[in-house]
């Protein structure tokens, strides 16, 4: 990938690395444009319902078989879509889980706490709810339907409402969200099977046993897994239980890793060979080597997610939303149990929940666990995670029938809308604080994750810009990348742009790639011997294409350094050791491409271009409850200004 312009935003980098361990951008990108979609599904069922029930009925439960010999498995089409389809949205929600546990947010298992408590929490408080309205009521057994968050719409709607730097609130409300959804579907399985069968379940049980011993033996072939979850689909589907509940146990078993310099290394070679002999066998091991160096986890979250996200839980919208709103469900709805059961359990008892459990495991561990975020934040994820549509509509078809079952989805769509308002109120009021106050109630005072594992010191890094200022970017690059040449314009400028940011330059040299990084690095150092680096480091992201032993040397010529000492420096690979150190730090902290940004220790996912970089750097003053001191006004780049 070559471009023109420096300012462009680039999400490619060397050879082969594009993040692949992004804990949370594509994954909100795809949420947040699949609940358009869920929107407009809602929007449609709600029209064909009330212009034509009958066709709308008709062809939810048109029946569908799967026949084998004697065998024979037959459902509507709406518990197709339900227990079938709703499957592999379910495997993307524990794929996502999964992948938070190993490598995101959750990797430090101290942060658990908090969410999972929250979680439970506003989960508890809103079974209670429902239940005051319902005591004594055979319509008591819809309590289930008020568990769970909608994962997707909750992130559509914090997209909208949610403030911008929030990247670790989302981080909170993805991991309390997935919390229910997996409670939520736990509770689906054991308290609303339909005639169960206990040799089924038993049958299931060993399925479940054979994947994790074919897991154990280190099997990559995904065709033995679809069989083998497919088998294990079909045996609860046979035993009463909802079988969704197999997509979820079946993403929660798929682990996520960062790709490994032995497995890039390996892929490289794999690709030098084809380039040098490209046969289609060849190509196939290419091809191979490069899916074999990302995780499974993220290899299928990047097949299935948009189609949950833009198939599988609209179309579920579209099959169970439809119902007939008239005068007469209206003038039930006012006074049901069931309605205002759901609304109250939704719109109050989520957020009540979610604040006062979080409250409780910080006073009572005296914040040894507290929130990641502020408590105006936390009120904020509450209020949002009273979205519960898809999985309340879910458990509410199992528990519920009849007018309790329109009374509910009635509820469900009433609270979805007030939950959505409630949002918006609060980080309205959020909004209308000072910067500083703002900062802290929805920032906190919690610490993030460090993903720079050895930090900066300014007696050994190269450091560009103030030695204490509170801001630091990080920067592993390689000189004859192609993608530090683009960003290095950038970092200029976003130098230019703050005035308390340093800039920090460590080596990382991709010589399977890049032949010459060794050795332009090796004279970045002897120049930096004398004082120099940074000229040379100038000069070598200008120059890329002319690394060879004479352009250094020229190099060093033209910004004036003792040539004697320079060639003696490089000779005898004096820079080799501290490049060393570079590259181990790099693993440390798993590097794997150029570059790669770290902001006051954090690692930068997405593009590096003027205005994600800005973005980064504003966050994380905002996290240190400082602002920003601008040495010009980059108002002239289109309203990307100072933060208020």
């Amino acid at each position: 990938m070559t471009s023109d312009d420096p300012r462009r935003g680039w999400s490619a980098r060397t050879a082969w690395v594009g993040r692949f361990n992004s804990p949370l951008r594509s994954f909100l990108h795809t949420e947040t444009g699949g609940a358009r979609v869920v929107l407009v599904a809602t929007v449609l069922a709600l029209l064909w319902a009330n212009l034509d029930v009958s066709s709308y009925e008709s062809l939810w439960s048109t029946s569908f078989s799967v026949q084998l010999g004697d065998w024979r498995l037959s459902h509507d089409l709406r518990t197709w879509v339900n227990s079938g389809l709703m499957t592999f949205f379910f495997l993307v929600a524990g794929m996502e889980l999964r992948r938070e546990f190993d490598i995101g947010e959750l990797r430090e298992r101290r942060r658990l706490a908090v969410p999972v408590l929250a979680g439970l929490g506003g989960m508890l408080v809103p079974i209670v709810i429902y239940l005051a309205f319902n005591a004594g009521r055979t319509t008591a057994a819809g309590w289930g339907a008020v568990m769970a968050t909608d994962t997707a719409l909750a992130l559509g709607a914090f997209a909208v409402f949610g403030p911008r730097f929030s990247d670790r609130l989302r981080g909170f409300l993805l991991t309390v969200s997935v919390i229910d959804d997996l409670v939520a579907i736990a509770v689906l399985a054991i308290a609303y099977p339909e005639h169960p069968s206990p040799p089924a379940l038993i049958v299931a049980a060993a399925i479940f046993g054979v994947v994790l011993l074919v897991r154990a033996w280190g099997v990559r072939f995904g065709l033995v897994y679809a069989l083998l979850g497919v088998a294990a689909w079909v045996a609860v589907s046979e035993s009463g239980v909802d079988p969704v509940v197999v997509g979820l146990v079946m993403g929660l078993l798929i682990y996520a890793h960062a790709p490994g310099r032995s497995e890039l290394q390996r892929a490289s070679d794999q690709f030098r060979l084809f380039r040098e002999q490209p046969t289609p066998q060849l190509a196939r091991v290419a091809r191979a080597g490069l899916a074999s160096a990302l995780s499974p986890n993220e290899r299928l979250q990047i097949l299935y997610h948009p189609w949950a996200s833009y198939v599988i839980v609209p179309l579920f919208a579209l099959a169970n939303v439809g119902i007939v709103i008239d005068g007469e469900l209206l003038a039930r709805a006012v006074t049901s149990p069931v309605t205002l059961g759901v609304v109250a359990a939704y719109v109050v008892g989520k957020p009540a929940g979610i604040a006062a459990t979080s409250w409780l495991v910080a006073r009572l561990s005296r914040d040894r666990f507290r929130p990641p975020v502020g408590w105006l934040a936390v009120a904020g994820v509450g209020t949002v995670s009273g979205i519960g549509f898809t999985v309340a509509l879910l458990i509410a078809t199992h528990a519920l029938s009849g007018t309790a079952l329109e009374e509910a989805k009635l509820g469900i769509l009433v609270s979805t809308i007030g939950a959505s308002v409630v949002t918006w109120l609060v980080f309205r009021s959020a909004a209308r604080l000072a910067p500083a106050r703002r900062a802290r109630a929805m920032l906190g005072v919690a610490e993030g994750i460090v993903d720079l594992m050895l930090p900066v010191d300014p007696e050994r890094d190269h450091v560009r810009g103030p030695r204490e200022a509170p801001v630091t970017v990080v920067e592993y690059g390689d000189f004859e990348c192609p993608y530090c040449g683009q960003a290095e314009p950038v970092v200029r400028e976003l130098l230019a742009d703050f005035a308390n940011v340093r800039y920090v330059w460590r080596h990382l040299p991709l010589t399977d790639v890049h032949p010459h990084a060794q050795l332009a690095a090796e004279a970045a150092e002897a120049a930096g011997e004398q004082s120099a680096f940074w000229e040379m480091h100038d000069l070598l992201l200008t120059h890329q294409d002319a690394l060879s032993p004479a352009d250094v040397l020229g190099y060093a010529e033209q910004i004036g350094l003792d040539l004697d000492l320079f060639r003696e420096h490089m000779v005898k690979f004096k820079g080799a050791n501290r490049i060393a150190e570079d590259i181990d730090s790099a693993d440390l902290s798993d590097v794997t491409g150029t570059p790669t940004f770290f902001i006051n220790g954090r690692r930068h996912h997405g593009a590096y271009d003027i205005a994600a970089l800005s973005a980064a750097v504003k966050s994380a003053f905002d996290s240190a409850k400082l602002r920003p001191e601008y040495r010009r006004d980059p108002g002239r780049r289109g309203g990307d200004g100072p933060a208020s």
